[in-house]
This record gives structure tokens, C-alpha cells and sequence, in this order.
């Protein structure tokens, strides 16, 4: 059975935060028009046009500058609907696709021009419609500076810890490392996960909070995970939106976007260290183009 996604909050907030200049959304899917861009035959759900034009307008009530897409589940391997933003709004976003695996370095450079800077992997776990740990195309990747974006399940960091150690990319864990709230900071997965963070290699997304806990908006049980994630790695992080939180079952809470920006008052007071999240971290794992005030 396919799930049929509820929509965002048509009516973002204006939050409380005022975003550093240049200030980045890490993660954001885009759907549709569905005549142009079918759906993956093999994809878990559906979800309602969310294009690129919708998502620009919900930017400028967030004072967002930059965004990085990244191709949508519903999509399979097709980066179709990604590499053409891409090619429409050069200046504004970068993308992280979900390839092929027999992906060539031919095209992975075209690609590049284009803004693509990674791809993404996920934990077994998270079903087939996505691929695993692939060494060979990481490696491939990794000539031309990708990183690895791995979307792991519940706690199975612990199940894929030693692949990922042994890539040379950069790696990139989505949503909080989708460690489960319940488990606390004391479990073994997330103390794995900041293990991976002093490498020096490992960079975490502060977004999709509800991706790791059953509860709705505010997600209180994700601060302390937040806070000693900015103790422990303060420059590898970045703040993502997960813009139109997709895949979410109809009988969750849809936040509103302007209150998940303002959650980052709670998870990062310090403000210096909050508007380096926001910014200048993004700015050097993507290659946007430095912003001054």
C-alpha cells in the first residue's frame, strides 16, 4: 500500500530566529507537477506537488538564502525533477541525488557543474527503493569531492559504523542520525555517532525531529540530543528544514516551518554557534558562495 503524504502547513510563521545572511536550508524535497515528473513505481508513498517556486516563497518568510535538495524518495534513482532545478536556479540551490549504481564519472562530472556535491545511501533497514553502502561508487564520488549522505534506521548506525568508516568521503548523517528520542543520549547509537563526529570526517543534520520520536511538534525530547551534538561538534553540523516532511502519516502532527526554524533557539543558544550551523558550516560542506552582512 502506497501513503499518500499529507501536505505542509500552507501558512508558515515568521519565526522568532533572524537567520545569519546567506543562511542555509541542509535538506529539502521537491514534487511534481506530477504530469512531468511521475512517481517511482517502487515508491512507499505519494505526495502532492511541492515545487520549487512554493518552496522559494516559504525562504523568503524564513530568511533563508540558500537550500540543498535532495532527490525524494518518491523518485527511486531518478534525479530528473533535482538536475533540472539545478539548471533553473543555479545560484540558489545544491542537490544530493540518489544514484544508480553503475553511476559513470562522466556523468557524475556533469552532475557537478550542474551542483550536485553528494549522494545518498541508506541503512538496510529502510527498504530497497534506495540504495545501500555502495564502496565502488563512493569511491568514484570521491574524485570529484562528493560526500556520502547516510540515512540510517532506528539504532542501526552501529550495524554500518565500520562501512562508512572506511569510505574516503566526507560523511553526512541525515535527520539527528534517526537516533530514537526514547533511547536517550546515553544509548549506544548516539554515542557511536558522536565517536563519528571527532573523526573530523562525520557532519550531522539538525533536522526532521520527528523522523526520530512518535510525539509531534515540539519535539522537546530532541534537545538534549541537539545540545550535546553542538558540544561536541559545533562546526560539522547544519540545520535542515526536511521541507515538505513527506512520508509522514496522516494522523501525525504537521509542524509549521516557521516553528521548527524557531526550534533552534532551544537546541543552540549560543548565538554565535547557532548562526555558524545556519551558515557558514553549510557554506563549506556545499560550496555555496561565502555571504557577508
Amino acid at each position: 500500500m502506497v501513503l499518500q503524504s499529507q501536505p505542509p502547513d500552507p501558512n508558515p510563521k515568521t519565526p522568532k530566529l533572524v537567520c545569519p545572511p546567506g543562511a542555509v536550508d541542509a535538506h529539502c524535497h521537491f514534487f511534481g507537477p506530477v504530469s512531468r515528473y511521475p512517481f517511482d513505481a517502487g515508491t512507499p508513498y505519494h505526495a502532492e506537488d511541492a515545487l520549487a517556486e512554493t518552496y522559494m516563497a516559504l525562504q523568503e518568510t524564513l530568511r533563508l538564502r540558500y537550500a540543498v535538495m535532495v532527490n525524494a524518495g518518491g523518485y527511486g534513482r531518478n534525479p530528473e525533477l533535482l538536475l533540472d532545478t539545478l539548471r533553473d536556479y543555479p545560484d540558489r540551490f545544491r542537490g544530493v541525488i540518489v544514484p544508480r549504481d553503475d553511476l559513470s564519472s562522466p556523468e557524475i562530472a556533469k552532475m557537478d557543474a550542474l551542483g550536485v556535491r553528494g549522494v545518498r545511501f541508506v541503512s538496510r533497514k529502510r527498504g530497497s527503493h534506495f540504495p545501500q553502502i555502495l564502496p565502488d561508487l563512493a569511491a568514484r564520488i570521491a574524485e570529484f569531492g562528493w560526500h556520502v549522505q547516510f540515512y540510517p534506521s532506528g539504532a542501526d548506525i552501529l550495524e554500518h559504523v565500520d562501512q562508512l568508516m572506511a569510505l574516503r568521503n566526507t560523511i553526512v548523517l541525515d535527520h539527528f542520525g534517526a537516533v530514537p528520542a526514547a533511547g536517550g543520549t546515553d544509548q549506544p547509537a548516539f554515542r557511536t555517532i558522536l565517536k563519528m563526529l571527532e573523526t573530523g570526517r562525520v557532519w550531522v543534520k539538525m533536522s526532521g525531529p520527528m523522523r526520530c520520536m512518535a510525539e509531534d511538534y515540539p519535539y522537546a525530547a530532541m534537545t538534549p540530543f541537539a545540545r550535546e551534538l553542538v558540544r561536541h561538534a559545533p562546526e560539522r553540523l547544519v540545520w535542515a528544514s526536511d521541507w515538505p516532511h513527506a512520508n509522514m502519516a496522516p494522523e501525525r502532527g504537521m509542524p509549521n516551518d516557521g516553528d521548527l526554524l524557531d526550534l533552534m533557539l532551544e537546541w543552540v543558544p549560543d548565538e554565535a554557534a547557532r548562526n555558524r550551523i545556519l551558515s557558514r558550516n553549510a557554506w563549506e560542506l556545499y560550496g555555496f558562495p561565502t555571504v557577508t552582512a
